[in-house]
């Protein structure tokens, strides 16, 4: 764990910069905002599946009232919200989320990340991730097994040259490109000297310049993202060729890292767009090299002590440890729709490419969905790591997911089995047909939730009009659209037959 850098926010893009106490009320929040002559507010939320959205109103038309009694928007508009007849929804801004937002350069703008409430009934809206992850949190507690959970996301992400795409009743393609990608190594100059400096399909881990072309822009993404509170312990390149790259935060509790990871994301994606680049978080955005995932660490603390840690432990974790890599495991299928909850995520869940597409745990092991980090044998660093979630997934839901199949876990005792701590891809097929895998597919995925879900439901953390919403949402716009459409590579395979 690094010591959290300090950073002369001048030098930033866009100026961001954080306060240095966090405020706590709405008076505390505007106070902030007109000591740095705040013009604007910007209030951002989250939709059902996970993509941050945002409407701003001058500061003027902002006051205390605001956070107390909310401002109106029309949910109808927002995926996974509203019926158009039941549209009016209001949202109240988190006083402990104001930043001021780097990239609104013309003027100084507030951000604030806010709760979805209903207008009539005046409670917190059951489809409101947000809301889901409180929730989440106060069950946690309700149940006396801990006061604290903490989640660490590894979010890989791809930074690009180019990318078009287009799909349409007579055609359907897509084209990336990438200075740095091997796939260049042959390209003329024409009038840019090709250097030939490239790293190799799955040889991009740690490479230094000149092969890693990207150190600066990821300084920037960094230092952008320290400027705004986010402590970051390390970033850079990763496995696959054409710019696959790592920025990783310390770990937070649930709710306010899932807040983090937006932030993070909104970061990366605009820092790269500065940059003359395009950033994406897709798990599979090339064929044939690796692709980016989101290992996600997680820890129970209580009164102030990790649940985790037993010195005489397997892995030196903690019987309650293994109990919540059980509960991980069994209900991992039904988990996989919330955090691999993409037709592209099944693209990165297949063997030979790093993938955590077996379900058993091990120390160090990465071929397993569960990993126990053991880089430190300190208390505090004890944690588990599921493998499986990429940062394509709306965080709030798939934190909340996690924690919530970890406490069933605990709470019956379910046993995870014996590690698994060989390679796994060198077992013979009849060692391998005792193995679990994850779905092959988002609606194998979808199925299994549809099936296994009521550990969700538990303390009323998930409700099951979330979740109806949420599987008719991957179905109707992701499944069915991806099935029905004829691949280019079905040209390829059949058109002479």
């Amino acid at each position: 764990m690094s010591e959290k850098l300090t950073v002369p926010t001048e030098s930033l893009p866009g100026g961001g910069y954080c306060p240095a106490s966090t405020p706590t009320s709405g008076v505390e929040a505007l106070e902030f905002a007109r000591a740095r002559k705040v013009a604007q507010v910007d209030l951002k939320f989250v939709d059902l599946p996970g993509q941050w959205q945002h409407f701003t109103v001058p500061i003027n038309m902002l006051d205390e009232s605001a956070f107390a009694e909310g401002v109106g928007f029309d949910g109808s508009s927002i995926r996974g919200f509203q019926a158009i007849q039941e549209s009016d929804m209001l949202l109240f801004p988190d006083p402990t989320t104001a930043v001021i937002d780097p990239f609104s350069t013309s003027v100084p703008t507030l951000s604030l990340v806010c709760n979805v409430k209903d207008p009539i009934t005046g409670e917190s809206y059951t489809r409101d991730p947000r809301y889901v992850a409180q929730k989440a949190e106060a069950y946690l507690k309700s149940t006396g097994i801990a006061d604290s959970s903490y989640f660490g996301p590894e979010a890989e992400f791809f930074v690009f040259d180019s990318v078009r795409f287009d799909q349409n009743q007579y055609s359907s393609y897509y084209f990336i490109d990438s200075d740095e990608a091997i796939w260049n190594s042959g390209r003329p100059n024409d009038g840019k000297m090709n250097q030939g400096h490239r790293p190799r399909y799955k040889e991009g881990y740690f490479p230094v310049a000149p092969l890693d072309t990207l150190q600066d822009l990821r300084t920037q993404m960094t230092m952008t993202l320290v400027s705004l509170g986010i402590d970051i312990e390390t970033h850079h390149h990763e496995v696959a060729t054409g710019g696959q790259c790592e920025i990783d935060m310390r770990f937070k509790t649930l709710t306010a890292m899932a807040d983090q990871l937006l932030m993070y994301k909104y970061v990366i994606h605009n820092v790269a767009s500065r940059g003359g680049k395009t950033a994406t978080f897709m798990p599979k955005p090339l064929f044939a090299d690796n692709g980016s995932g989101m290992h996600v660490h997680q820890s129970l603390w209580k009164n102030g002590k990790p649940l985790f840690y037993d010195a005489n432990g397997y892995a030196l974790i903690s019987q309650t440890a293994k109990y919540y890599i059980g509960g991980l495991l069994k209900h991992a299928p039904a988990l996989l729709a919330l955090t691999s909850p993409t037709t592209n995520s099944y693209r990165r869940l297949v063997p030979g490419y790093e993938a955590p597409v077996n379900l058993v745990y091990s120390q160090r092991n990465r071929s397993a969905a569960c990993r126990i980090p053991m880089y430190s044998k300190s208390p505090v660093s004890k944690r588990i790591e599921f493998r499986c979630p990429d940062p394509q997934c709306n965080p709030y839901l798939a934190f909340s997911a996690m924690l919530l199949a970890g406490i069933d876990g605990i709470q019956n005792k379910i046993d995870p089995g014996e590690p698994m701590d060989v390679d796994i891809f060198e077992l013979s097929p009849e060692e391998m047909t005792k193995i679990r895998t994850v779905p092959g597919s988002l609606q194998e995925a979808l199925d299994a939730l549809e099936q296994d879900h009521s550990f969700l439901l538990t303390g009323g953390v998930f409700t099951p009009d979330l979740l109806e919403m949420y599987l008719n949402l991957k179905r109707s716009r992701e499944v069915d659209p991806v099935r029905l459409r004829p691949h280019p590579y079905e040209f390829y395979l059949y058109y002479e037959l």
